[in-house]
């Protein structure tokens, strides 16, 4: 995960210099200062408990960093390193391989985003699969809408499925639900092996890291030879795809954006502001069949479809994230890279095989 750092309030010491120290990756100390037992922190130093940040590196020389209240959890899987922090600014946090993946106080925007423009747009979604989201907050979403009958969400790491089962609170009634079905697997073998079709596929995958195990799933070979083949015939695809911001938006959000144009016949990118990612968030959505709903008629369809009342998405919002600024919209166009696993992009930052590297 992103480095853990204790203060003193008189400055933050760094490799045991200074009066506090930092601790990088999960539940490896620096310099021997580290006071953690069995992965887990316990920031107690002189007697008397420190306040306590974590700090992620964005850039190379660009960092974030915000006060916890305490570390929940720690551990590492198979697959990935994963922590669950009680954040002063954002409330409980899931990090996973050095990456905040989603915060209490403004994971909704992320997850109606990715969930509710794709399901609108269909005619009658019914039959849904989810590359990832062992979270099981873009589950919760789906299975808010009245015509969905079946959830199919696989997710490769059986442990971090079962960690937000026990921690995160909110997706139990989801994870409950009849209507899901959890699969542990490679969302690539399943969809290469299953022989059922879907209305809407969406990838609420761990952003292409180096080192990590989903930037297979963002390639032009992906997309044409498994996941359109397991689209009924208006089905949409939709992915979250990186940082969208100003300058970030070149790192993958762009190429991917350029390597479904490849595959489909209509792509659209969108995009939002996610205070606890400290950037604008994409979304690509792709069909072979036109995206021509009105924002009256989302809401519309918003209203009829969806229990209960977004918080974040509606038919302007829609329009508003899916209007791109002038800058981004006309790099978009410019593109020509096509993603596949020998010409990858990944977004800064750290895999599970080179946690230490940028430390």
């Amino acid at each position: 995960m992103g480095d853990i750092s204790y203060s003193n309030g008189n400055g933050n010491g760094v490799n045991g210099n200074g009066n506090g120290y930092v601790v990088n990756g999960i539940g490896n100390g620096v310099n021997g200062t580290e006071n953690g037992v069995n992965g887990k922190f316990h920031p107690v130093l002189n007697g008397y408990r420190k306040s306590c940040w974590y700090e992620e590196e964005i850039e190379e020389n660009l960092r974030w960093s915000f006060a916890l209240n305490s570390i929940l959890h720690t551990g590492a899987t198979p697959f990935q390193d994963i922590a669950l922090l009680d954040t002063k600014p954002f409330g409980k946090a899931l990090v996973i391989d050095g990456k905040l993946q989603s915060a209490e106080t403004d994971e909704f925007i992320y997850h109606e985003c990715l969930c509710h423009p794709a399901l609108l747009h269909h005619p009658n979604p019914t039959n849904i699969f989810i590359m990832g989201g062992g979270e099981g907050s873009t589950a919760r979403e789906l299975l808010r809408h009245k015509t969905v009958e079946k959830v199919v969400m696989c997710d490769i790491d059986e442990e971090v499925v079962e960690f937000c089962k026990s921690f995160l609170d909110v997706n139990r009634e989801a994870f409950c639900d009849a209507r899901l079905k959890l699969i542990i697997n490679d969302a690539r073998a399943e969809l290469e092996h299953t022989e059922n079709h879907y209305d809407v596929i969406i990838g609420d995958l761990a952003d292409p890291i180096e080192g990590g195990p989903c930037y297979k799933l963002y390639t032009k070979s992906f997309y044409e030879l498994i996941v359109k083949p397991r689209l009924t015939k208006d089905g949409i695809f939709v992915t979250q795809a990186g940082p969208a911001g100003i300058f970030s938006h070149t790192e993958v959000f762009s190429c991917i954006y350029n390597t479904l144009r490849q595959v489909f016949k209509y792509v659209v990118p969108y995009s939002a502001h996610i205070p606890s990612y400290a950037d604008t968030w994409g979304w690509i959505m792709a069909s072979d069949t036109p995206f021509v709903i009105s924002a009256d008629e989302l809401d519309m369809r918003t209203k009829l479809r969806i229990n209960g009342e977004n918080r974040y998405l509606d038919g302007k919002t829609f329009s508003s994230a899916s209007t791109l600024s002038k800058a981004v919209r006309k790099s978009m166009e410019n593109e020509t890279h096509v993603y596949t696993e020998g010409t990858a992009r990944f977004i800064y930052g750290h895999g599970h095989n080179s946690a230490q590297k940028h430390n």
